[in-house]
């Protein structure tokens, strides 16, 4: 276990932290000291971060989909901490759909986790950090949802929700001293991403990932960008108008 200074530690909550970019941002922020609170549907394969980092984490079940859970979740997080600085609200599922293959049933699940789970999340923290005057609310959202991309059209769909969502509502949280921020990854090597057929440019092993946003997690605007490289060519494409847009997506079809 770490030797850290104790009282000044903070307590994170992350949302969706059993694999991928969750897990490593609970590893990195044990590492650097946080009380670290860590939530998956699935416990099992995160019994080693108690033994490694003992009473600075705690290990609480939900299922985003359910927010009784997530409210449990809190107050369980509450009786043990007294209090919250920052929530990581990442749980997400993702499978690339093409147009012969289109699913509704595929949309409805991934709005679920991926959508309706961040506003499950945001609906059990917002009072008490509303309470605190302080702290800050985190979404993982991505650069897929800048941009409608071939064969991402359920997953695109959640993140630019997200995305929209969250600029909707910062400013209000603002106002009452609570940062809502999204976190926006390019590429990461994931067993969701593995699921890709194609070259993924820029991609990072989850550990890069989460070395790049914990950088970002102590400064105060809204959106932590992750790689900055990848990220900027995402926001150059945003703004193409739709004839070379669409001129670029046609490319990206398969034969």
């Amino acid at each position: 276990m770490p030797n850290v200074d104790h009282s000044r530690q903070r307590v994170t909550w992350i949302v969706g932290g059993s694999s991928g970019i969750g897990r490593a941002l609970a590893e990195g922020l044990l590492l650097q000291g946080d009380r670290v609170v860590v939530s998956a549907r699935h416990l099992e394969g995160l019994a080693d971060l108690t033994e490694r980092y003992g009473d600075q984490v705690q290990l609480i079940a939900v299922d985003v989909t359910k927010p009784e859970t997530l409210d449990k979740g809190l107050s369980e997080l509450l009786a043990r901490w007294a209090r919250i600085d920052r929530v990581i609200l990442n749980a997400a599922d993702y499978s690339p759909m093409s147009l012969a293959d289109f699913d509704p049933a595929l949309f409805e699940r991934l709005m679920q986790i991926n959508f309706m789970g961040v506003i499950h999340g945001i609906n059990a923290v917002r009072q008490q950090f509303l309470q605190q005057g302080a702290g800050q609310i985190l979404i993982t959202a991505s650069v897929a949802g800048f941009r409608g991309l071939p064969y991402a059209a359920p997953y695109g769909a959640t993140k630019a929700a997200l995305i929209n969502m969250a600029e909707s509502l910062a400013p209000e949280f603002a106002r009452n001293g609570v940062l809502l921020r999204v976190i926006n990854p390019g590429f990461v090597r994931t067993v969701l991403t593995a699921k890709n057929d194609f070259e993924m440019p820029g991609i990072l092993e989850p550990e890069e990932a989460a070395r790049l946003i914990l950088k970002k997690l102590d400064r105060r605007g809204f959106e932590l960008l992750v790689p900055n490289g990848f990220g900027f060519v995402m926001k150059l494409i945003r703004i193409l108008p739709y004839p070379l847009f669409f001129a670029l997506t046609r490319r990206m079809l398969k034969p």
